[in-house]
């Protein structure tokens, strides 16, 4: 019998900090023990790594990110994941309107044009945040809906070493709505319900590689713990500057059968800002990789301050 012949896969870097995309392999199904060796590395190494044309449904893309761990709930503030999949959190802004009413779209937008401007590392306002995010592309517009993420590896690494000296011994509160006040309303009291805060170091090891990267996003971090507001401002910005510029970033074009699987210890990420003018449907799906508790270059851990480790039995209150 004449065995048919195995697909080569490809890593292709797509640029020259971050991203790559994987071609020839069949995420739908068990990965063999290469497989997941060449996801593995490819993952470490470029941060961020892209599958096109995969065929996937709830099931079987639990199935395919539950070979690199466990996976959490499906997010702090979501009580009503997909029936039969906790684990599944549906990126979708018609689903926040109908859950917490027009105006949460009309807030949203305001918090964009503070420094908040849509860059985040999923979930940091927990004590663990996720180790790393698998989102797959169900429904895309023709145009617009774009996500862009950024390498905090090479962020960090283009600082001077005065800098990088001064930042390894900091650390930062980390809470939802940064340091831009949730508005009132269903949503905020959703989040003041289920309220997460931690305290993280600035600068995080990373678990495998060993590399340091910054860790702080403006959609989670509230200040730097121990400084004036002002100072505490100051040094974020300037980190804020660093992390977001242009050459540490990819830019990745959605189609439907996409696949985005980040390292979310060791990237931020910017959701769709072209998208709020218009009449357009974008509905993908997101599990994320239970994390491990951050720790700094002093051998210091982060410290929970408000709520509980985000795990898989997260429980969401309601009222």
């Amino acid at each position: 019998m004449t065995s048919v012949q195995e697909k080569t896969i490809t890593v292709k870097p797509i640029a020259g900090h971050i991203g790559a995309e994987i071609s020839g392999i069949d995420i739908s199904r068990p990965l063999r023990a290469a497989e997941l060796e060449t996801v593995h590395k490819a993952l470490h190494a470029h941060k961020v790594i892209f599958f096109r044309d995969q065929d996937l449904d709830h099931a079987s893309q639990i199935a395919f990110g539950r070979q690199f761990g466990e996976l959490t709930y499906a997010h702090p503030h979501d009580d009503a994941p997909p029936t039969g999949f906790p684990e599944i959190f549906t990126i979708d802004p018609r689903r926040y309107e109908e859950r917490y009413g027009k105006d949460f779209k009309q807030q949203n937008q305001k918090r964009q044009y503070s420094y908040f401007s849509g860059w985040h590392t999923d979930v940091t306002a927990a004590v663990n945040p996720p180790a790393a995010s698998i989102l797959r592309a169900e429904v895309v517009p023709e145009v617009g809906g774009d996500t862009t993420w950024t390498n905090l590896v090479a962020a960090y690494n283009g600082l001077s070493a005065p800098i990088k000296s001064f930042v390894d011994g900091l650390r930062a509160e980390h809470r939802y709505g940064g340091s831009v006040k949730v508005a009132d309303g269903a949503y905020a009291k959703r989040v003041n319900d289920n309220l997460l805060v931690a305290e993280h170091p600035v600068v995080r090891v990373h678990p495998v590689t060993g590399e340091k990267g910054l860790f702080v996003n403006p959609g989670f971090t509230s200040h730097v713990v121990g400084v004036s507001p002002s100072e505490s401002k100051a040094i974020l910005d300037l980190l804020y500057a660093e992390l977001t510029r242009p050459e540490y970033t990819v830019r990745f074009r959605w189609e439907p059968g996409s696949v985005a699987f980040w390292d979310n210890r060791a990237t931020a990420h910017l959701a769709p800002r072209d998208l709020e003018h218009l009449d357009v449907q974008r509905t993908l799906h997101r599990v994320t990789l239970i994390g491990d508790t951050p720790v700094g270059p002093d051998g210091r851990e982060s410290t929970l301050l408000a709520g509980r480790p985000f795990t898989a039995d997260h429980a969401v209150v309601v009222d």
